[in-house]
């Protein structure tokens, strides 16, 4: 399978990285990158081909990946005009439906829209799919097989869906990093080192993460098994619940996906 990034930054970077080491061959990858140091970076770490634009290129072969950003999109596919072919086309980009996407490709409609989140970057991303009813069953596997070597897939029926996509998962490593932003600042509050408050913070977030990975009952019933009645778990949630933590979350990531789609609009707009 030849595989074209239209962009090369840090989420082209990652998921170059992962399919090389998932058996992805260098020789079936080229990038285009308008910028010299961002193609010399690619070439020196993964011997993948790297051009200054797609003019370059023959053809965008079995599967193009769309790695600009949403702003600079209508421009960088301008000039792919009759290279595309039959090639799948993936878009990492935030925001730009399958519609848009369609016109900005002048009609092409083998296309996946994806929301990657940046975890990806060590391999550990999940990332949201949809596609249009263009792309057959072996397009969908290719993406996904793309997509599958920075972490884990899910594929959305409905696009209407994906801004919440963007909201939850997309937008969530910042949930969790606000998260422990605040436990290590209780950490300093009641006295502890900075790296003391580090690693206390960071590791209570991966445990429970993979604790609530591994089990089939719900977080609120994890939740409900370390609160013991009259504790000091209870304390702490009482006190976030008057604060409205969990509600403020939830609006949070509801604002999110109104912006999305908010944004969505103002991209696809002309």
């Amino acid at each position: 399978m030849k595989i074209t990034f239209l962009g090369g930054g840090n989420m082209a970077n990652a998921l170059i990285g992962g399919m090389l080491k998932r058996g992805f061959a260098a020789a079936d990858i080229s990038v285009v990158d308008p910028g010299s140091e961002a193609r010399e970076r690619l070439q020196q770490a993964y011997s993948v081909r790297c051009e200054a634009s797609a003019a370059a290129l023959a053809d965008a072969g079995d599967l193009l990946v769309l790695a600009v950003k949403p702003q600079q999109m209508r421009e960088a596919c301008a000039p792919l005009g009759e290279k595309l072919g039959q090639a799948v086309v993936v878009s990492i980009a935030a925001g730009l439906d399958l519609t848009t996407l369609s016109r900005f490709l002048g009609g092409h409609r083998r296309i996946v829209r994806c929301m990657p989140n940046t975890p990806a970057l060590i391999g550990a991303g999940i990332t949201g799919l949809c596609a249009l009813p263009e792309v057959d069953a072996a397009g969908r596997a290719a993406a996904d097989r793309v997509l599958a070597a920075v972490g884990s897939t899910v594929w959305i029926d409905d696009e209407a869906r994906m801004d919440g996509v963007t909201a939850l998962s997309g937008s969530g490593p910042a949930y969790v990093f606000l998260f422990i932003e605040a436990l290590q600042q209780a950490a300093a509050d009641l006295g502890f080192t900075a790296e003391q408050g580090r690693q206390l913070a960071i590791e209570t977030v991966q445990g429970a993460a993979a604790l609530a990975a591994q089990s089939s009952e719900p977080a609120s019933v994890l939740r409900e098994r370390v609160t013991s009645k009259g504790g000091t778990t209870e304390a702490a949630l009482r006190t976030m619940a008057a604060a409205g933590v969990k509600e403020g979350i939830v609006a949070g990531v509801k604002a999110a996906e109104a912006r999305g789609r908010e944004l969505g609009k103002l991209l696809g707009a002309g």
